[in-house]
């Protein structure tokens, strides 16, 4: 049998219905920028998270960048961020001028490790940068902790972690500011590209309104130099159907990732996900380790099963950051991460046939 890596088109069959509907309020309503129907969504995002403001942008890329240039972090500034991370992390911290500062990962959760940070930090160091990785939120009591004492912001990169809790709380709410994105593949996925900036800063808030849209509160009057990036009415629309559903969607994906942490306990070799007590993962991503993850991917590929590697190449190896100078030994752990890490099929549709199916070729593997 084929066991597709995601079906991003289920999600769209389920809810069919409300998002037919809400398509045709947006195109009948001859309003395709900006309006009620993106600041409804950013009322309902931003109260799901816990925080006071939402504002939607055109991706979780722009999110990040935008922070930044809100707290006018750029030239000569540093940021710490994980030494394990999707490129976009860095690119925004580049974006914005500043340099990234690598941070290796906790072998355990895949995210920065805490313990390593304080020595990262010099007199350049404005801001820390958490990645909520796979869905699992970072340790964010010990990186506040860390940031209180040394005066620097906390943002997080919360693009997989949609309804992830970190001691009771969710993401978006655990720093000064988180940036999300809803690419269709999220557990909060668009349709297209789309974005966010989360926030209790009403400071940073107003600051981020502006720059999204041209520097602009209001047309032709530009306050500062900004970009274009908006949420589209269209697909906030379509955001706040699937916002409703997203804390069952997620349920879902957790009780897939209970019946693979059960069933591939004893399978040799495996290295299975870990979270902590604190942590309520969101499950973006089930990510095994694997000494000989080519040769097992191959094999389940082979046997109709898709996977992928998030992420094959650290930033620090990229040809993006080949300035730098970065090598081979630079950051050892996220070097083997990126060697040995298989991300699983996963996703709120997938059926007990294809997760059975994956177990078993899992277990035939030698």
């Amino acid at each position: 049998m084929s066991v597709p890596f995601i079906d991003v088109k289920a999600s769209y069959l389920e809810l069919k219905d409300e998002i037919d509907r809400a398509s045709s309020r947006v195109l009948h309503s001859g309003r395709y920028i900006l309006d009620e129907e993106m600041e409804a969504f950013e009322n309902d995002f931003a109260s799901y998270c816990g925080a006071k403001h939402c504002i939607g942008v055109g991706n979780g890329l722009d999110a990040l960048h935008i922070i930044l240039r809100g707290y006018e972090i750029g030239a000569g500034d540093e940021v710490i961020a994980p030494a394990n991370t999707y490129i976009a992390t860095w690119l925004a911290i580049s974006y914005a001028g500043a340099k990234p500062v690598p941070v290796e990962p906790d072998p355990q959760t895949f995210n920065i490790d805490p313990g390593r940070i304080e020595s990262a930090v010099t007199p350049r160091t404005r801001a820390i940068m958490a990645v909520h990785l796979y869905g699992q939120t970072a340790d964010m009591s010990a990186i506040r902790d860390i940031a209180g004492r040394r005066g620097l912001k906390v943002i997080e990169d919360a693009a997989q972690s949609h309804g992830a809790l970190c001691n009771g709380r969710r993401a978006g709410s655990l720093g000064d500011a988180a940036g999300f994105s809803f690419y269709p593949t999220k557990n909060l996925g668009a349709f297209g590209d789309a974005g966010a900036v989360v926030t209790d800063d009403t400071a940073l808030a107003d600051k981020a309104r502006l720059i999204r849209n041209y520097g602009s509160a209001s047309k032709y009057s530009n306050e500062m130099k900004g970009f274009n990036s908006r949420l589209d009415p269209i697909q906030a629309a379509f955001l706040r159907v699937k916002l409703a559903h997203l804390d069952e969607w997620n349920e879902r994906r957790r009780q897939v990732a209970i019946f693979y942490l059960e069933s591939l306990a004893d399978a040799p070799h495996l290295t299975l996900p870990f979270v902590p007590r604190w942590a309520e993962a969101a499950w973006h991503l089930f990510v095994v380790r694997h000494r000989e993850r080519d040769r097992l991917q191959n094999f389940l590929r082979q046997s109709g099963i898709n996977t992928l590697i998030h992420y094959p190449v650290p930033p620090h190896l990229s040809g993006a950051y080949r300035e730098r100078g970065g090598k081979q030994g630079d950051f050892p752990l996220s070097e083997e991460m990126a060697r040995t890490v298989l991300s699983l099929p996963l996703g709120p549709h997938l059926d007990e046939e294809s997760q059975k199916e994956v177990v078993a070729r899992i277990k035939e593997f030698k």
